[in-house]
C-alpha cells in the first residue's frame, strides 16, 4: 500500500506503474507529514498483514524541519517505508527525463517538464505512460553513447 500526501498527483503517478500479480492500493490523503504518517500507521494496522510493505510518500514542502524529521522517525519506528521529494512531487516526473541533483523551485519543475513534454505541464493533467516510455528510451540512448 502507498499512502500519499497529495490527493491526485501522487496517486496518478503510482497508478501508472502496475505490477502484474501484485495488489497495489494507493491512498491520496491530503494530509501533512505527521498526520500522513499517523494515517498510514492506522491503515497499516487496519489492514493487518494484507500488504508486504506500506509506503508513506510526502514532500518536504515548507513544514518545520522538526515535523519532517519526526515524520520520518515515526514512520520508520512503525515499520513503514518512506519516500519523499525535496519540494514537490513533480521532481519524480522530472527524473524520468533527466538526472537532477540540485535544488529547483516548483516553478522550475514545471518549466523543465514543459520543455521535455513539448507542451505546457499542467499539475492536474495526467502524464501518460507514453511520455514515460519515451523518456526512458531517451535516457537509455544517452547512457549508451
Amino acid at each position: 500500500m502507498i499512502v500519499c500526501e497529495g490527493e491526485k498527483t501522487e496517486p496518478r503517478y503510482f497508478e501508472e506503474f502496475r505490477v502484474p500479480g501484485k495488489i497495489l492500493e494507493i491512498k491520496g490523503t491530503g494530509y501533512n507529514t505527521l498526520t500522513l504518517v499517523d494515517e498510514a500507521i492506522r491503515l497499516k494496522n487496519e489492514a493487518r498483514s494484507a500488504y508486504d510493505q506500506v509506503w508513506c510518500v510526502f514532500d518536504l514542502d515548507s513544514f518545520p524541519s522538526d515535523d519532517f524529521s519526526n515524520a520520518i522517525s515515526k514512520a520508520i519506528a512503525a515499520g513503514l517505508q518512506v519516500a519523499y521529494t525535496n519540494e514537490a512531487f513533480e521532481l519524480w516526473y522530472l527524473l524520468h527525463f533527466e538526472d537532477h541533483r540540485s535544488a529547483l523551485s516548483r516553478v522550475q519543475y514545471s518549466q523543465k517538464l514543459s520543455d521535455h513534454l513539448g507542451h505546457k505541464y499542467e499539475k492536474k493533467a495526467l502524464l501518460s505512460s507514453m511520455s514515460f516510455r519515451v523518456s526512458r528510451e531517451k535516457r537509455s540512448i544517452v547512457r549508451k553513447v
